[in-house]
């Protein structure tokens, strides 16, 4: 017939003895204890931990014992979740002997493949943002390549703006009085605009005054007789 008192108290000696510094008793009726697992130091000396509480039931080895995780840094959900069913497996392979050990081990074991996977996520994280730093810096120097859709749908844009643009300046010089109209608007907007002199003197009520001065009497110019004479021709040469 099996001990198993007997044996609890043999592997409890044993697990104090191994893990020293994070062994802990926390009950002797039923004998309960806690261990605390850590991973070895991944980068930049960071790790996970555990701390899994074990408690024997009356028939372990033979029977599983109890255990749960009281603690955990640096760990995600789905991580406990997998070292939770990790114990079990471990303890359905080792019924019939002392085990705490090996269920230990094989904690620690997952700990540090955890480890290595928090390594992997940020190197990969770090090539994907130099990828894309990479990507950035190259449509900065070389541009975008022009292709007909990104060319019609920047030429749509830019239209669109420009016209936001000139609605925008036209209502602003409405509401401050400087609109401006050119010769052409002004003709456009008023078809009664006469641009002839007579209508803008009559319209204007102008009159124009002629200064006469200016002018002498006919009578008083001299004009030579000879001028009359359809023969006359001022250049004739006598000859000899």
């Amino acid at each position: 017939m099996t001990d198993y008192a007997e044996e609890q108290r043999n592997e409890l000696e044993a697990l104090e003895s191994i893990y020293a510094d994070s062994f802990t008793v926390l009950s002797t009726a039923p004998s309960s204890f806690s261990i605390t697992v850590t991973s070895e130091a991944g980068e930049n000396e960071e790790n996970v931990q555990v701390i899994i509480k074990f408690t024997y039931v009356e028939s372990y080895p033979d029977e599983a014992p109890l255990y749960e995780i009281v603690s955990q840094d640096n760990l995600e959900c789905t991580d406990a979740s997998s070292i939770l069913c990790l114990l079990e497996d471990q303890a359905q392979e080792n019924l019939g002997m002392v085990m705490i050990f090996s269920l230990v081990s094989a904690v620690q074991d997952k700990l540090n493949e955890i480890v290595d996977q928090i390594k992997t996520r940020r190197e990969e994280e770090t090539q994907r943002k130099e990828k894309e730093a990479e990507e950035a810096e190259k449509v900065l120097f070389h541009g975008t390549p022009v292709t007909i859709e990104n060319f019609l749908n920047w030429k749509a844009k830019f239209d669109a703006e420009m016209t936001e643009l000139k609605k925008k300046k036209q209502k602003e010089e409405e509401q401050s009085g400087k609109s401006k109209l050119t010769g052409k608007q002004l003709f456009e907007t008023d078809h009664n605009l006469d641009t002839s002199d007579i209508k803008f003197l009559e319209e204007a009520g102008n009159s124009v005054e002629v200064d006469e001065s200016l002018f002498q009497e006919m009578d008083d110019l001299e004009l030579d007789e000879d001028d009359d004479d359809p023969d006359y021709n001022p250049i004739d040469i006598e000859s000899d």
